[in-house]
């Protein structure tokens, strides 16, 4: 098929969606959630504008919707609520705000989590959870308050703690990123990475060339903190409280410093009481039971594995110099 503009390539896309099955056009709708266009162009992104490739991408992202009820996920809350403070301990993922141009901003303590309080599953659902929390009440919020369509965020990635123990973390990582890769491509607009030691930049050097340069060209590695690039696009009281460093701790400033990754903050605390309140008026006859919600896992795209091979020997290389130092020191 030979496509000779965008526009051509969005209503080849459009022609062939109109002939999915139902069940299929019926979870679109939740994916979409009435901005169409959008939604087409992020998946056409994710296959360089090969409307074939796109479609037969998007058509498994809604295959999988359906045989993982990724619809009704909204309404499984992760119980009991201890369980949940211990994903959110380990897991290190909340929302601190806005930037000037209305894009939700994720903040993930990539250095510091440790996934060891709960079983892989609960990890996966609560990630799939926020996916689906900001894809279909964030957004669309977003884009009636600002008259516009907001389809993607920004993500703050710390990097602080960063260490050798992350090996054990990788296979959990690639899952989570080949949900993502999969079902929701180009959600986010850039990626920031502060507070990076030297053992990230030994990783970066070696995985940066296997990107694609759509991808490499998100990714900002800022110096320090990165409190004075990102407050080029946002105001203060949107920073993840890991780059405030140096800042002010005035009292002005004293009821926005609250950890964004805690349980506690807002953000958690909102989607905790819509998924609880789903559940609770979508008729559930019993309680919610622990254990009792699973996804699938997707297999990992071979970029991924080709990524996580090359991260893992890398850091295999790192461990083995700092083994080698310490005999070497007196």
């Amino acid at each position: 098929m030979r496509i000779v503009s965008e526009e051509e390539a969005i209503d080849e896309f459009l022609k062939l969606m109109d002939k999915v099955e139902e069940p299929l056009k019926t979870t679109f709708k939740n994916v979409h959630q009435g901005y169409l266009r959008e939604t087409l162009i992020r998946f056409l992104k994710a296959r360089d504008w090969n409307v074939i490739k796109a479609h037969a991408m998007l058509v498994e992202c809604l295959r999988y919707r359906l045989d993982n009820q990724i619809d009704s996920i909204l309404s499984k809350p992760i119980v009991p609520s201890e369980l949940y403070r211990n994903v959110r301990d380990s897991q290190l993922i909340g929302m601190s705000g806005y930037t000037r141009e209305g894009l939700p901003v994720f903040a993930i303590g990539v250095g510091l989590s440790t996934f060891d309080k709960a079983s892989v599953h609960y990890y996966v659902q609560s990630h799939i959870q926020i996916n689906e929390y900001r894809d279909r009440v964030l957004l669309p919020s977003m884009s009636k308050k600002n008259g516009r369509p907001i389809t993607t965020c920004v993500k703050v990635l710390d990097m602080t703690g960063l260490k050798l123990s992350a090996l054990s973390q990788i296979k959990l990582v690639t899952i989570i990123s080949t949900i993502d890769d999969l079902n929701y491509p180009e959600k986010t607009n850039t990626y920031y990475v502060v507070n990076a030691p030297y053992i990230f930049s030994a990783c970066w050097k070696v995985v940066k060339p296997l990107l694609q340069e759509r991808t490499r060209k998100k990714v900002h590695v800022l110096s320090g903190c990165g409190k004075d690039e990102l407050l080029k696009i946002m105001d203060y009281t949107s920073l993840p409280h890991f780059c405030r460093r140096g800042s002010s701790s005035g009292s002005s400033h004293h009821a926005q410093s609250v950890d964004c990754f805690s349980v506690d903050h807002p953000f958690h605390q909102q989607l905790y009481n819509y998924v609880k309140h789903r559940y609770e008026t979508e008729g559930q006859a019993e309680p919610a039971k622990q254990g009792s919600f699973h996804v699938g896992f997707p297999e990992p795209v071979a970029e991924r594995v080709e990524m996580a091979k090359t991260i893992e020997s890398e850091l295999h290389k790192f461990e083995n110099c700092s083994v080698g130092d310490r005999k070497a020191s007196p």
